[in-house]
Protein backbone atom coordinates (compact mmCIF):
# COMPACT_ATOMS: atom_id res chain seq x y z
CA UNK A 1 0.00 0.00 0.00
CA UNK A 2 2.61 2.27 0.51
CA UNK A 3 4.03 1.28 -2.92
CA UNK A 4 1.41 2.60 -4.74
CA UNK A 5 0.70 5.82 -2.45
CA UNK A 6 4.27 7.45 -3.48
CA UNK A 7 3.94 6.18 -7.53
CA UNK A 8 0.50 8.38 -7.15
CA UNK A 9 2.12 11.47 -5.79
CA UNK A 10 5.16 11.60 -8.29
CA UNK A 11 2.92 12.17 -11.43
CA UNK A 12 0.43 14.98 -9.55
CA UNK A 13 4.18 16.77 -8.55
CA UNK A 14 5.08 16.62 -11.82
CA UNK A 15 2.45 17.34 -13.68
CA UNK A 16 2.39 20.84 -10.75
CA UNK A 17 5.88 21.71 -11.60
CA UNK A 18 5.43 21.50 -15.43
CA UNK A 19 2.55 23.83 -14.88
CA UNK A 20 4.10 26.01 -12.75
CA UNK A 21 6.41 26.54 -15.17
CA UNK A 22 4.39 27.18 -18.14
CA UNK A 23 2.69 29.83 -16.16
CA UNK A 24 5.67 31.59 -15.61
CA UNK A 25 6.89 31.44 -19.51
CA UNK A 26 3.48 32.77 -20.45
CA UNK A 27 3.46 35.71 -17.97
CA UNK A 28 7.11 36.80 -19.00
CA UNK A 29 6.11 36.30 -22.66
CA UNK A 30 2.79 38.33 -21.80
CA UNK A 31 4.21 41.24 -19.12
CA UNK A 32 7.86 41.72 -21.34
CA UNK A 33 5.98 43.54 -24.18
CA UNK A 34 6.42 40.84 -26.61
CA UNK A 35 2.18 39.43 -26.45
CA UNK A 36 0.80 43.03 -25.93
CA UNK A 37 -1.38 41.98 -28.61
CA UNK A 38 -2.96 39.67 -26.14
CA UNK A 39 -3.51 42.24 -23.13
CA UNK A 40 -7.00 43.40 -22.74
CA UNK A 41 -7.74 46.86 -24.54
CA UNK A 42 -8.03 48.62 -20.93
CA UNK A 43 -4.28 48.10 -20.15
CA UNK A 44 -3.56 50.88 -23.27
CA UNK A 45 -3.13 54.29 -22.00
CA UNK A 46 -4.73 57.20 -23.94
CA UNK A 47 -3.46 57.84 -27.53
CA UNK A 48 -0.93 61.30 -26.87
CA UNK A 49 -0.04 63.59 -29.33
CA UNK A 50 3.75 64.21 -30.00
CA UNK A 51 5.08 67.27 -31.97
CA UNK A 52 5.97 66.34 -35.21
CA UNK A 53 8.52 64.89 -36.90
CA UNK A 54 9.46 66.26 -40.02
CA UNK A 55 5.66 67.62 -40.79
CA UNK A 56 4.56 63.58 -39.57
CA UNK A 57 1.77 63.87 -36.93
CA UNK A 58 2.27 61.20 -34.25
CA UNK A 59 -0.01 59.77 -31.56
CA UNK A 60 1.70 57.54 -29.29
CA UNK A 61 -0.11 55.19 -26.49
CA UNK A 62 1.93 52.85 -23.72
CA UNK A 63 0.79 49.46 -22.22
CA UNK A 64 0.51 49.88 -18.01
CA UNK A 65 1.18 46.55 -18.24
CA UNK A 66 3.89 45.39 -20.15
CA UNK A 67 6.55 46.67 -21.86
CA UNK A 68 4.88 47.95 -25.50
CA UNK A 69 4.17 51.10 -26.75
CA UNK A 70 2.43 52.11 -30.32
CA UNK A 71 2.09 54.84 -32.20
CA UNK A 72 0.13 56.17 -35.48
CA UNK A 73 1.86 58.59 -37.74
CA UNK A 74 0.19 60.00 -40.25
CA UNK A 75 0.94 63.17 -43.06
CA UNK A 76 -2.65 63.86 -44.05
CA UNK A 77 -4.64 61.74 -45.84
CA UNK A 78 -1.71 60.96 -48.05
CA UNK A 79 0.18 57.76 -46.42
CA UNK A 80 -0.40 56.10 -42.53
CA UNK A 81 0.55 53.37 -41.02
CA UNK A 82 0.86 52.15 -37.31
CA UNK A 83 4.27 51.08 -35.47
CA UNK A 84 4.07 48.61 -32.57
CA UNK A 85 7.11 48.39 -30.11
CA UNK A 86 6.44 45.14 -28.32
CA UNK A 87 9.35 44.36 -26.03
CA UNK A 88 11.72 45.42 -28.68
CA UNK A 89 12.27 48.78 -30.56
CA UNK A 90 10.01 49.37 -34.13
CA UNK A 91 11.19 51.45 -37.02
CA UNK A 92 10.22 52.07 -40.31
CA UNK A 93 11.59 54.71 -43.27
CA UNK A 94 8.79 56.29 -44.86
CA UNK A 95 7.90 56.11 -49.01
CA UNK A 96 7.26 59.72 -49.21
CA UNK A 97 9.99 61.38 -47.95
CA UNK A 98 12.45 58.81 -46.30
CA UNK A 99 12.18 60.00 -43.20
CA UNK A 100 13.04 57.22 -40.47
CA UNK A 101 10.52 56.93 -37.46
CA UNK A 102 11.64 55.07 -34.64
CA UNK A 103 9.27 53.92 -31.46
CA UNK A 104 10.75 52.31 -28.27
CA UNK A 105 8.16 50.46 -26.03
CA UNK A 106 8.36 53.55 -23.51
CA UNK A 107 6.55 55.31 -25.84
CA UNK A 108 9.51 57.79 -27.08
CA UNK A 109 9.21 58.52 -30.37
CA UNK A 110 12.28 59.36 -32.59
CA UNK A 111 12.64 60.61 -36.41
CA UNK A 112 15.25 61.93 -38.46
Amino acid sequence: MALSSRIGRRPSAFALAVAVLLLGLASWYVFSGRGAGLLPQSSWGPWREKPQVNQWGVRVRVNSWGNAAEAYVHMGKAEDFTLKAYGTRASVTTEMDGTRIALTPDGRIIGQ
